[in-house]
């Protein structure tokens, strides 16, 4: 290790840039919430639980603006085309 180290060229701030049309924030979330997200992440051989959960917000934000009707009219063709129908 050195005696003495020059940080006259430091900067402050996240060592990772924030993406356009990403905005860091700290949020606390449920241990077991955390986990859920880490280990699907893991099952999928790897990724980042921050998009996982960044996609079932942006899943739950659609499903309320769709109407009750779209939504069963969906489901009805899915469990159909699986019964083959």
């Amino acid at each position: 290790m050195d005696a003495e180290y020059d940080f006259s060229q430091g900067k402050r701030g996240a060592i990772d840039p924030v993406g356009v049309g990403k905005t860091r924030i700290t949020i606390r979330l449920d241990e077991e919430i955390l986990a859920w997200f880490r280990d699907q992440v893991q099952a999928a051989g790897g990724g980042n639980y921050q998009s996982l959960i960044n996609e079932a917000l942006r899943q739950y934000i659609q499903q309320q603006r769709e109407p009750l009707e779209t939504t069963l009219r969906k489901v009805l063709r899915e469990e159909l085309e699986r019964l083959g129908k």
